[in-house]
């Protein structure tokens, strides 16, 4: 797996709407997340932030801005929560939605532990203009899904001014490295676990976002990081 990422250490902090129990308790979250479009646009309407609407605003100073979505198939079906907060924020902002980009893999994120999502990172495909770009998602935890599709618009030429989500851990919002952390992280582990890990992702610990990051520094044994992420994979050919 080669997963184009770039380092996010000027990333400004993800734009989220509103609290991760608004969104999960509302009667329509769950056929949004299954693949209604008409449940994700109700969903996004109770849910988008006016405060939040501004704040993208002021990330995105050009005159031509596309909203990305992250299209994803999930287990119960493709996630139309991203698609439909990206049309309703492109309507407000008076951007361009860009939907020729798609998750090209199942990685089955939704409930799943920091070595899963670590293990499963999430791969783009499509066409992509040049230019500026916001990429969208209905939930950020770790935020490695968001990095891959920041990296994937990069590899083909365009560039992000920010991201934003429906909702997410509040913690999670910076996904900026930590120069700081990144120290700490290659003082544990060592140049041996990052050579492994590029080898494994393409990418080494100065692409990681913050919060992956900071899951791999609080597990103290690189053996028990290596095997954790083998194990976290799916069988070969499935």
């Amino acid at each position: 797996m080669n997963v184009p990422r770039i380092p996010l250490q000027h990333f400004p902090d993800v734009v989220m709407h509103a609290s991760e129990s608004q969104v999960k308790q509302h009667p329509d979250y769950t056929a949004a997340k299954s693949g209604s479009i008409v449940a994700a646009e109700r969903l996004v309407d109770d849910i988008v932030s006016t405060e939040a609407i501004q704040r993208l605003r002021g990330l995105t100073k050009a005159d031509y801005v596309k909203m990305v979505p992250v299209h994803a198939l999930e287990t119960d079906g493709v996630n139309e929560i991203p698609t439909a907060l990206a049309i309703r924020l492109a309507e407000e902002l008076g951007f361009e939605l860009w939907a020729e980009v798609v998750q090209t893999n199942t990685v089955g994120h939704t409930g799943a532990d920091g070595f899963h999502r670590l293990a499963n990172q999430a791969e783009f495909a499509g066409n992509l203009a040049s230019g500026v770009h916001v990429v969208v998602d209905d939930f950020v935890g770790q935020g490695g899904t968001l990095a891959n599709l920041v990296g994937y618009i990069h590899s083909q030429g365009g560039t992000v001014a920010c991201a934003t989500v429906l909702t997410g851990k509040p913690y999670s919002a910076s996904i900026a490295s930590d120069d700081a952390a990144l120290t700490r992280l290659r003082g544990i582990h060592g140049q041996k676990l990052e050579d492994w890990w590029k080898a494994q992702f393409g990418f080494g610990f100065d692409c990681l976002t913050r919060s992956e990051a900071r899951y791999l520094e609080n597990t103290p044994d690189a053996d028990a990081i290596r095997n954790r992420i083998v194990a976290a994979r799916p069988p070969r050919g499935y």
